[in-house]
């Protein structure tokens, strides 16, 4: 689980669910659309970041007899029900409220003053004292999750935070990101609503800034729901790749790679496959010294005197057998490490030998006699 996601969202919940309570007063008591859909904006949020820590928990889990590359994905799953599923319904009940609240325009007196405690107080006193706290809190929950966003960018060299935005591999750490931003933005339009309707006496204003809050809603849905389903359709890891490809190219042991591909699990889970020819020439090296000393060992299990003909044959073909495989595996075990560290999120890599390369492809065949 990533401890900075992680970090963010349960900031998010805590600071979202006080801030929802106290749009939803505000709401009530001033009867404004869009402190009603600031209301339901919070909401929604403090929902949508349960369900993705909810994703994080889930998808935290490791590999089991059912999921054999870990549960990653499903951090991705539970983020896009989130995305889809509460925002949808948020920006629809945002534009419900927005039409009802146009349909009664005149029907519904505003208030000049309500009571809170005992005490008389003007709407708009209300609503900008929440407005101020909101503003506060939200922007700070948006700090945290920016700092995350920034040191994880640089960290991988980037440099543009709107391609990085786009393009980043753990999008519960990028819906906080948005979720946030739009929330301090959701906070300005509502200001502006509240306050151009206190200025001119029109309530148009502040049902207006309503419909731009619940249509922000909307463009959320689209964004995050488009961000998680890249991970659900067997997205490649061009990075991965890249970086194989390279390695390749300055091991001399392999001739060269057929039919590589590659899927990501989740942003640390990364599955890359290929085929690979190897270089006779390189791969012969010191064979002869490897082969004879398996064959000594193996001779040395058996006494003087059972050492019959057949022993020796087996003994020889087996030696053989099982230094091929060392140099081959070598060859594997090193180009693996090599790529894991150069790219961390690489978690398995499943190479197929497809065979020797035949003489033609070879730099330069007579070098055969003078390898064995």
């Amino acid at each position: 689980m990533a401890q900075g996601s992680k970090k963010a969202v349960i900031y998010a919940i805590c600071v979202n669910a006080i801030i929802t309570v106290l749009k939803g007063f505000a709401a009530l008591v001033t009867h404004s659309a869009a402190m009603m859909n600031e209301a339901v904006h919070s909401l929604m949020d403090t929902l949508n970041q349960v369900f993705l820590l909810i994703g994080l928990k889930r998808g935290g889990l490791p590999a089991d007899h059912q999921y054999a590359f870990g549960h990653g994905q499903k951090k991705y799953l539970w983020n896009l029900w989130s995305a889809i599923g509460l925002f949808s319904i948020g920006c629809g009940l945002g534009l419900a409220h927005a039409w009802h609240a146009w349909r009664n325009l005149g029907h519904t007196p505003l208030p000049d003053t309500v009571t809170v405690l005992g005490f008389e107080i003007a709407p708009i006193w209300i609503s900008g004292a929440v407005l101020i706290i909101a503003f506060v809190l939200e922007g700070y929950v948006l700090l945290v999750a920016g700092r995350e966003f920034l040191s994880r960018m640089r960290a991988e060299g980037k440099r543009n935070p709107f391609r990085y935005l786009a393009d980043a591999d753990d999008p519960t750490l990028i819906a906080v990101l948005l979720e946030d931003s739009i929330a301090v933005t959701g906070v300005i339009l509502a200001a502006t609503g509240i306050g151009m309707t206190q200025i001119t006496g029109n309530p148009r204003w502040d049902i207006g800034f309503s419909v731009l809050i619940a249509l922000m809603l909307g463009f959320t849905a689209i964004f995050l729901g488009r961000v998680n389903i890249r991970y659900l359709t067997s997205i490649r890891d061009r990075d991965a790749e890249r970086a194989f490809q390279d390695l390749i190219q300055k091991r001399p042991e392999i001739e060269q790679y057929h039919d590589l591909r590659s899927v990501i699990v989740d942003e640390t889970h990364t599955v890359i496959v290929a085929e690979i020819e190897l270089r006779e020439e390189v791969l012969m090296r010191n064979m002869r010294e490897r082969i004879e000393a398996h064959e000594k060992s193996l001779l040395e299990r058996v006494p003087e005197h059972r050492r019959t003909e057949a022993v020796v044959e087996y003994a020889e073909t087996r030696a053989t057998i099982q230094a091929t495989l060392e140099a081959t595996e070598g060859v594997i075990d090193s180009l693996e490490a090599e790529l894991k560290m150069r790219c961390p999120q690489v978690s398995h890599l499943t190479l197929e030998i497809e065979g020797i390369a035949e003489p033609s492809k070879l730099d330069d065949p007579g070098q055969l006699e003078s390898s064995v």
